[in-house]
């Protein structure tokens, strides 16, 4: 029975100590600064969007980190002037844009954003499309790439994102530009873009193509 009580006695011990803990630690995370973010918009035209955070993390080499002091994004190959860019001469330079575009991924999930950014095809007319040139190769900095027919650029509108749901682009989802692949799959839309080279490679494939994913990246 003294056995009992001395139990008895420790455990609500126990249980009031913990409570004056939580106590301490929530008036103490009161006088604690709180981060604030600018809130992402949720609805566009009638349009409900995904958030930011329903995307999942599936680069080939982790989240890349660019610093944009010395970013340069690099327009090269079949082009009549290779053309480089800061990423203020990017975001300054060409007209702006917004649209929401699904991106699905072969994994099955998929998300709504309002994306903004300028058209592939502004970008690529300043530099001068050679007559030779089918195909845009992107690449990454991390060593992805991936490729798209010219055609399909041009007749489609294509743009290069660099904001999602009214904020910039996270480190995560591809700060400073995102290709934003309308009607093809995740792996067509290719982040951290570095250099977009006019090609007539009608046979080069990324890296998922090279690994067995359809190069059309068709979405039904």
């Amino acid at each position: 029975m003294e056995k009992l009580k001395r139990f008895k006695g420790v455990i609500i011990g126990a249980v009031v100590l913990l409570l004056v803990v939580l106590i301490i630690a929530g008036i103490y995370s009161q006088r604690l600064p709180r981060m604030l973010y600018p809130e992402e918009i949720r609805e566009y035209e009638g349009q409900d969007l995904s958030s930011i955070g329903d995307f999942r993390e599936n680069a080939i080499s982790g989240t890349q980190h660019l610093n944009v002091s010395n970013y340069r994004l690099r327009i090269t190959g079949l082009v009549n002037n290779t053309v480089e860019y800061s990423y203020e001469d990017v975001v300054n330079g060409f007209q702006k844009y917004q649209k929401v575009v699904t991106l699905h991924c072969v994994e099955g999930w998929s998300v709504d954003i309002l994306w903004e950014g300028f058209l592939l095809e502004d970008l690529l007319n300043e530099a001068g499309i050679n007559p030779e040139a089918v195909v845009v190769i992107v690449y990454a900095s991390d060593g992805y790439s991936t490729s798209l027919p010219l055609d399909y650029i041009l007749e489609n509108e294509i743009l290069i994102a660099y904001k999602m749901n009214g904020l910039t682009l996270p480190d995560e989802r591809g700060f400073p530009f995102q290709l934003v692949a309308e009607s093809k799959y995740g792996y067509k839309w290719i982040k951290w873009i570095t250099e977009i080279e006019l090609s007539d490679n009608e046979n080069y494939r990324g890296y998922w193509e090279r690994r067995g994913f359809p190069n059309t990246a068709d979405v039904p």
